[in-house]
Order: structure tokens, then C-alpha cells, then sequence
């Protein structure tokens, strides 16, 4: 069998009900909502937005946040699609294993393993940075050697040792916990914006979009791909600020297919998880809108402070007290992306070590718990490794081309499982197919252009080791490559199931055959 061999749906689908590897189904759709909200809003709200309209927008970074949306809702549209056709932990891993093939599935699995790994490591980091800041605030330094910066980050280990352990002991007491963090967040930033209000003066937003200007560039390895291969210089303001700005405040929304991850532990999965990747996306554009309005109302977008903005544009009406406020408010807003990217890290792996194409020992599902403890003992000892003795500063791009990947790839899956498999039953379904998922794979492609070629570089390495791997141990164990494994999925084929120990939904076609 070729590195092309697909795992059919059914087949995924029924390695779920196996004993030793069954996941604990208890998520609701609200549950899910609050998921993707508490790992999208993070401290791009807080620093993002007033970084982009300094530099590149103007007001009228709002309308690219309405672009990033767009851009976001097409990717959107394609994982809901697929987590609910295919409610099976592993995301973009899963769904592209059932229609693109086993390579480009492993590809995708060793992309996003990247991606979360860094991403949590990354935001423990901001986490411990955002504490050292609101500690100083309150008279109660952190010492330099143990916080942000320091010889070890101690701050950032502690957050994700203490994470990683309420991960393992229940997914649904992690997201307990997740929810009212996320709830403190909302509070926090809908004061922000009502305060923000308060100090609003129209007269900032004219021009809303700003003459077009020449903008300052890199050069080398630190310039955009696209730069490199054509020349052309890009301009900030103007409508070329606003597709620059949306390209900038995008990875501000990157997360939201972090909620596919947790498919098998959800109740409900075909009515679910739609409505919790899509719900979560709408509220944090409505969020992010109203936070780009009151920021650029309350300062000039040119006097902005590309580093805090939102914290600097209070300071700058003298009411220094809501800089406290908003540095807890990013305290609590981290420490629920680093747990959210901790479980998406596990839910990965998890999918990959059933399938063999990691050692399947991993996969093993504590019989208390319900949750697959060994990887999440070891996500959280690497990540809390990486967190605490890695400058990471220079890979934070390494994050949005492994995310912009599996987009590419989940929006040619919809295509190609839509040709493969026309019976499937899809609880969801992307309206004008081919059409969206292709512009939604095209759009990502060009987000990922504007990366560096330094990224690229890096990317290039990660994928070469991910090969090697998949070819010496991963290809020779996969499940799927072993005799008799076809004969074990057929008897207990079905297409859906719903809640612990309920099947619903339409029993496979083949499983009728002699």
C-alpha cells in the first residue's frame, strides 16, 4: 500500500468505540463556544490591534478585521464540515487522512504539533511577561532571574505544570476552569470598551483611510516571501493598508480549529461542533471590532504604542488605573490559550499514536480519567521545558505557517472528500462547493506568502525531519498498512454516534456486503 492510502471515515469513526482508546464524551456546543473564545482572544486584542493601525491601517483597521473574518469563516466553514462528517479527535490530521491520504495526514499532524507546542510555549511566555507587569503594578516584582526574560522563566513552567496537570485529571474540569477565566476576559475587555467609550473623540477617526505611504521594509531572509520572489515593495495605509493590515490582525484569529480537536469528547458532534467553531468566530470578530473602534477613537492612530496599545491609550488620558485592569485581564486571557493549545497538542497526538504512525503505546486512555495521560504528562513536561529555557522570540511566525498549512489542506479535503465520498451523511455542509473552500485555500496561501523567508527556512527543516521519521518508522507500523486491520472496522461500522454508548445516524453502505 502507497504513502497515499486514505483511512475511510467509518474506519475512523469505529476505532472510537475501541475500549482502551475511548475518550470521555460529555462537551455541549456551549462548552465548545467558550473553548474557541478562550484560545482566539488572547494578547492579540490587547497589543495587535493598535500595532496594526499605527503602522499599516489607520481606523480603518477595522475593516480589516472584517477581512481577516472573512478570510477566517471560509477556513471555518471547511473544519465544520469536516468535524462534524468525521467526529474523531485529531482536527486537520483526521480529515486528512480520510481524503487526501496518509502522507499529507502525517504532514499535517506533524505541522500542528508545531504549531501548539510553540503556541502554548509562546503564550506561556506572554503569560509570565503580562504577570511580571501586573505584579509591578502592584508593588510585588517578580525577581528578574525567575520572571519573563530571565535565566529560567520559573513563571511560565509553574503556569503550564499546573495546566498540564488539570488537562490529565478531565476534560471537563479543564474546561470548567476555562470557562470562567474566559468569562473574567469578556468582563474585562467589554469594560475596556465601555470605558474606552468615555474618551472617545470622533476627530480621530478622519481620515478613517489614510493616504496611501511608502512603508519601511526588511530586507534578506527577514522579508516576505513574496517580496523576495516579485520586488514589489507593499505601502502601508490606503486600500493596500487595509489587505496589509487584515494579512497583520489574521493571526489574531488563529485557535478557533483548536475546538475540532476535542470532536470525540463532544455529546453532540454533528450539531455541536459547528456551532461552537462558528459562534466562537463571530463573537471575537464582534469583540475585536468594537476594541479596534474605541482604541483609534481614543488616541491618533499615529501616536499610538505599537507595544501596548490599549494599556498606553488609558495612560494617555491619564487614567493609569485601567492599565492594572488590563494587564490582569491578559493574565487571565493567556492562561486559557496556553491550556486550550495544551489539549489541542494531546488531541493530536492522541489521533496519531492510534493510528500507529507514532508508538501506539501513547494512546492509552487513563481508566479513571478518560483522558490519554502519558501524552499529556509528556506534552506538558516539553512544552514547560521550552517555555522556561527557549528565547522564542524569533519562531512566533513558525506558529502561523504550520496553522495557514492545515488550513490550506482541510479546504482541498472538503473538495476532494465531497468527490471520494458523495454518500457520506454531512450534518454541515460548505455552501458553493468548490468555490469557497478553494478561495479559502487560496486566500491562506497567500497569508502564508507573506511569511518570512526566514519561516520558510525553518519550515522547510521541520518538514525534512517530519519526512524522515514518517518513512523509517511511521509508514512500516501504520494501523491501516497491517493485515486484517479493513476486516477489524467492518462489523461495527457505523457513520455517527452520539452520546456514551449511543450510535445514531446511517450504518455504512459496505457493511451489508457478503
Amino acid at each position: 500500500m502507497g504513502v497515499l492510502r486514505t483511512k475511510s471515515v467509518e474506519q475512523s469513526i469505529a476505532d472510537t468505540d475501541e475500549p482502551e482508546f475511548r475518550l470521555k464524551k460529555s462537551l455541549t456546543a456551549l462548552d465548545l463556544t467558550v473553548f474557541g473564545i478562550g484560545v482566539v482572544i488572547g494578547a492579540g486584542i490587547f497589543t495587535l490591534t493598535g500595532r496594526a493601525a499605527h503602522e499599516v491601517a489607520g481606523p480603518a483597521i477595522v475593516i480589516s478585521f472584517v477581512v481577516a473574518a472573512i478570510a477566517c469563516t471560509l477556513a471555518a466553514l471547511c473544519y465544520a464540515e469536516f468535524a462534524s462528517t468525521v467526529p474523531v479527535s485529531g482536527s486537520a490530521y483526521t480529515f486528512s487522512y480520510s481524503s487526501l491520504g496518509e502522507l499529507f495526514a502525517w504532514i499535517i499532524g506533524w505541522d500542528l504539533i508545531l504549531e501548539m507546542f510553540l503556541g502554548a510555549s509562546v503564550v506561556a511566555q506572554g503569560w509570565s511577561a503580562y504577570l511580571g507587569t501586573l505584579f509591578e503594578q502592584l508593588g510585588m516584582p517578580i525577581p528578574a532571574e525567575i520572571g519573563y526574560g530571565g535565566t529560567v522563566d520559573l513563571m511560565a513552567i509553574l503556569l503550564v505544570l499546573v495546566l498540564g496537570g488539570l488537562m490529565t485529571f478531565g476534560i471537563k474540569e479543564s474546561l470548567r476552569v476555562n470557562m470562567v477565566l474566559v468569562a473574567v476576559k469578556l468582563f474585562i475587555v467589554l469594560f475596556v470598551i465601555v470605558a474606552g467609550l468615555l474618551f472617545v473623540n470622533p476627530a480621530n477617526w478622519s481620515p478613517f483611510v489614510p493616504a496611501p505611504a511608502p512603508r519601511d521594509t526588511a530586507t534578506g531572509l527577514s522579508q516576505p516571501l513574496l517580496q523576495f520572489f516579485s520586488g514589489i515593495e507593499p505601502t502601508a495605509f490606503g486600500v493596500g493598508g487595509i489587505f496589509a493590515g487584515a494579512a497583520l490582525v489574521f493571526f489574531a484569529y488563529i485557535g478557533f480549529d483548536v475546538v475540532a480537536t476535542t470532536a470525540e469528547e463532544t455529546r453532540n458532534p454533528q450539531r455541536d461542533l459547528p456551532i461552537g467553531i462558528i459562534a466562537s468566530l463571530v463573537i471575537c470578530t464582534l469583540l475585536y471590532c468594537a476594541v479596534a473602534l474605541v482604541v483609534t477613537g481614543m488616541v491618533p492612530y499615529q501616536d499610538l504604542d505599537p507595544a501596548a496599545a490599549l494599556a498606553n491609550a488609558f495612560a494617555f488620558h491619564g487614567a493609569t488605573w485601567m492599565a492594572t485592569l488590563i494587564s490582569a485581564g491578559a493574565v487571565a486571557g493567556l492562561t486559557t490559550v496556553v491550556l486550550t493549545l495544551l489539549i489541542g497538542a494531546t488531541r493530536i497526538i492522541f489521533a496519531m499514536s492510534r493510528d500507529a504512525l507514532l508508538p501506539v503505546r501513547l494512546a492509552k486512555v487513563h481508566p479513571r480519567f478518560r483522558t490519554p495521560w502519558i501524552i499529556s504528562i509528556l506534552v506538558t513536561i516539553i512544552v514547560a521545558v521550552v517555555a522556561g529555557f527557549t528565547p522564542i522570540g524569533l519562531l512566533e511566525e513558525m506558529v502561523n505557517i504550520g496553522t495557514l498549512s492545515a488550513f490550506v489542506l482541510v479546504s482541498i479535503g472538503v473538495i476532494v472528500l465531497r468527490r471520494k465520498r458523495p454518500d457520506l451523511h454531512r450534518s454541515f455542509r460548505v455552501p458553493l462547493n468548490p468555490w469557497l473552500p478553494g478561495l479559502s485555500a487560496a486566500i491562506c496561501v497567500y497569508l502564508m506568502l507573506n511569511l518570512t523567508v526566514e519561516t520558510w527556512l525553518r519550515f522547510l527543516v521541520w518538514l525534512v525531519i517530519g519526512f524522515v521519521i514518517y518513512f523509517a518508522y511511521s509508514h512500516r507500523h501504520s494501523r491501516i498498512g497491517q493485515p486484517g486491520y479493513e476486516e477489524f472496522a467492518l462489523p461495527h461500522v457505523v457513520s455517527h454516534h452520539h452520546d456514551d454508548g449511543d450510535r445514531g445516524g446511517d450504518a455504512d453502505p459496505r457493511a451489508d456486503r457478503p
